[in-house]
């Protein structure tokens, strides 16, 4: 059994986080998303990974990667999923495989849809309940088998939608061989998967069990971030000076937490500083970010990312790598911006 992780997307629905790098890196509870991907890959006995990039997220998830035993494959133009299977094809030859979505999250990990996979099973799904089935590829089934695929329909026919994890049979590539582009262009799994219920072969469903997340939006960000600090184990390995930290905190190598009150769940990435300031619930800072004389809570600060000398709390808030939050005193009192495609700023 091979894994497929595929992260060659643009991530558009994240901009501005996303116009310098790719989805996957950013991270949620202190580590890049992808992360948690390979982790579950690796825990479920699945070792030889492949790792789907574009020539602008390849030198990004190669920094982010580096100590895992993967191979990166280039997929140049992004023109589906199933396209991104074939041009991994070289790699995944005629061994059954994961198809791993880079940008979910899964809290019990993939053994389930593995067991599932026996005997005469071309393919598992891994399906969700949704309250907005609209917005997914949705599956009808008749027991355990799946017998239809629709791609966001408008009128769904059921609530199950197919999340980010597949695995396969090799019979896939051959359906994808004959797949031609859907009405947006691209060469869609879906297709392939419902080009194996037309040729009569098995598909089952499994529902995910605990809670599952696809990271497209800055909202799911901030939710995967809680539900991963939720399980958070408290540790200290930096400096705590004259600070009270309560709850589950974790305090990396490198950080320091001085004259400060930090209420868990909470993250402090290696090399950060938090200093005469307050980091509230469900907050995590990414490696040398630093909060100075200021209070942040349920948010994200990436990596060297600042906030200082702010009056008002920062909360449901994602701070990019190297984005700074501060304040100007004394004359003129004035907002100076400068901000991407997309951003959003309230202002009080």
């Amino acid at each position: 059994m091979k894994g497929l992780i595929l992260a060659a997307g643009r991530g558009t629905r994240l901009r501005p986080l996303t116009h310098t790098r790719p989805k996957p890196v950013i991270r949620v509870a202190g580590r890049p998303i992808i992360h948690y991907a390979l982790d579950n890959l690796l825990a479920a006995g699945v070792e030889e990974i492949g790792v789907v990039v574009s020539p602008e997220t390849e030198k990004d998830l190669r920094e982010a990667l580096s100590g895992y035993p993967v191979r990166y494959i280039l997929q140049e133009e992004p023109q589906g999923l199933a396209h991104a299977v074939a041009v991994a094809g070289d790699f995944l030859k005629e061994s059954p495989f994961v198809l791993y979505l880079g940008d979910n999250l899964f809290q019990r990990g993939i053994r389930p849809y593995l067991e599932a996979f026996r005997e005469g099973v071309s393919a598992v799904l891994a399906l969700v309940r949704v309250g907005n089935p609209r917005q997914f590829g949705v599956a009808v089934m008749e027991g355990e088998r799946i017998v239809r695929l629709l791609e966001k329909p408008k009128d769904p026919p059921s609530d199950l939608a197919v999340a980010g994890v597949y695995v396969f049979t090799p019979e896939v590539l051959e359906v994808i061989q004959d797949l031609k582009p859907s009405a947006r262009g691209e060469y869609e799994i879906t297709d392939a998967i419902q080009g194996l219920i037309d040729r009569g072969k098995k598909v089952v469903g499994v529902e995910v069990e605990g809670w599952w997340k696809d990271t497209g939006r800055p909202a799911d960000l901030l939710d995967a971030n809680r539900l991963l600090l939720e399980e958070l184990s408290p540790r200290v390995e930096g400096e705590v000076e004259e600070s009270q930290l309560t709850g589950r905190v974790v305090v990396a190598r490198g950080a320091r937490v001085v004259g400060s009150t930090v209420i868990g769940p909470a993250f402090i990435g290696e090399g950060a500083l938090v200093e005469g300031a307050y980091v509230g619930p469900f907050t995590s800072l990414g490696p040398g970010a630093r909060v100075v004389r200021s209070e942040v809570e349920y948010s994200i600060l990436e990596d060297q990312a600042v906030l200082e000398n702010v009056a008002l709390r920062l909360q449901e808030s994602i701070l990019g790598v190297g984005a700074e939050v501060k304040s100007r005193n004394g004359l003129p009192r004035a907002h100076r911006l400068i901000l991407g495609d997309l951003s959003q700023v309230e202002l009080a």
